[in-house]
């Protein structure tokens, strides 16, 4: 039978089974990481501990898997590092009144709005940068950079280099709440990555992303509307990056004025090492999350083992190049 170009764009009939390998990849590497945290600590596997890491990776995940769709897409979004700060601060300042203390904002709206108004300044981010590289054409990478140190100037400028702590209570819920004794964020990451993966796997649409990063050429030619699907995901992904800054904000109390400052390097470390590929068309949002798990186990681990800060950088930087290489063995992947 005669292979469509939708068939070529996803790829081989074997495609599958590699994915499936990819996804456990990491799984070997996070099991190493758990009995060495074991040793260097017993406190390491107490439930106290284990939920603490997970919430502390709710926020980075939710970054993660806005990335993941967009990579697999054939894209990249450098501007999500910015979003996650810039979202919230637009929105705590439409909301605060004149007078509310060491930070005094528009008062336009009720304090109850907060939360939706900051997914909405997610979704225009988005939107921007969809029409500047779909409609204009020019290079994603250079504009989100760009967009990345302009929203970050946009919010160092609006928060006046100050942290934000006088937040309405409804902005600060979500990543305050505990549902069925378990953090509310921690249910949120599970359901999106749980919707996500769903999408991907089911999905019409979902299943696009994957051809457009394979060959946008083939996808299109195979009927499917490329622009368009590419447009909803960076709209999409800059929701996610506005959600993850309102359970920062939550979790924290305030907003800082570097809030998401050097968060990039993570988001794609975390994604790349779980499997998803920077040329588009492989990858799995459950991979990107494992990836996401073996980051923040390493930080801990450190914690634990009373690790001095200033090797932090280094000893991560090692664990996420250990992992890449065993992610690679382990998946069967060939070197690129």
């Amino acid at each position: 039978m005669k292979e469509t170009p939708l068939k070529r764009a996803a790829g081989p009939s074997r495609a599958p089974d590699l994915a499936r390998f990819r996804d456990l990849s990491l799984v070997p590497v996070l099991l190493v990481l758990g009995v060495i945290g074991f040793i260097v600590s017993p406190a390491f596997l107490t439930n106290d501990n284990l939920i603490g890491v997970a919430q502390q990776s709710t926020e980075l995940s939710l970054l993660v898997l806005a990335q993941a769709l967009i990579l697999i897409s054939g894209r990249m979004d450098l501007s999500l590092e910015s979003t996650i700060g810039v979202a919230p601060v637009i929105a705590v300042w439409m909301v605060l009144p004149a007078d509310a203390g060491r930070f005094s904002g528009l008062g336009l709206l009720p304090g109850s709005f907060s939360v939706p108004l900051c997914l909405l300044v997610g979704a225009l981010i988005g939107a921007l940068n969809a029409f500047l590289i779909l409609k204009l054409r020019l290079n994603g990478f250079i504009v989100t950079l760009g967009m990345l140190t302009m929203l970050r100037g946009l919010q160092i400028a609006i928060s006046e280099g100050q942290s934000i702590v006088d937040l309405p209570s409804s902005f600060t819920y979500l990543g305050q709440a505990s549902w069925l004794d378990v953090p509310a964020s921690i249910w949120i990451s599970v359901l999106l990555f749980t919707l996500g993966g769903a999408a991907l796997a089911w999905l019409k649409h979902g299943r696009a992303l994957y051809a457009i990063g394979g060959n946008p050429e083939a996808a299109r030619t195979a009927g499917i509307r490329v622009d368009r699907v590419v447009c909803v995901v960076l709209i999409l992904a800059g929701v996610l990056a506005a959600l993850a800054g309102i359970l920062y904000t939550g979790h924290y109390g305030s907003v800082s004025a570097n809030q998401g400052s050097g968060w990039i390097f993570q988001v794609f470390a975390a994604t790349v090492i779980g499997g998803v590929s920077l040329n588009g068309g492989k990858g799995t949002l459950f991979g990107a999350l494992t990836g996401v798990l073996t980051l923040q186990l390493v930080v801990n681990i450190m914690t634990l083992g009373g690790v001095p800060p200033l090797w932090n950088q280094f000893l991560n930087g090692v664990i996420i190049i250990v992992a890449l290489i065993i992610s690679r063995f382990a998946s069967g992947q060939k070197q690129e």
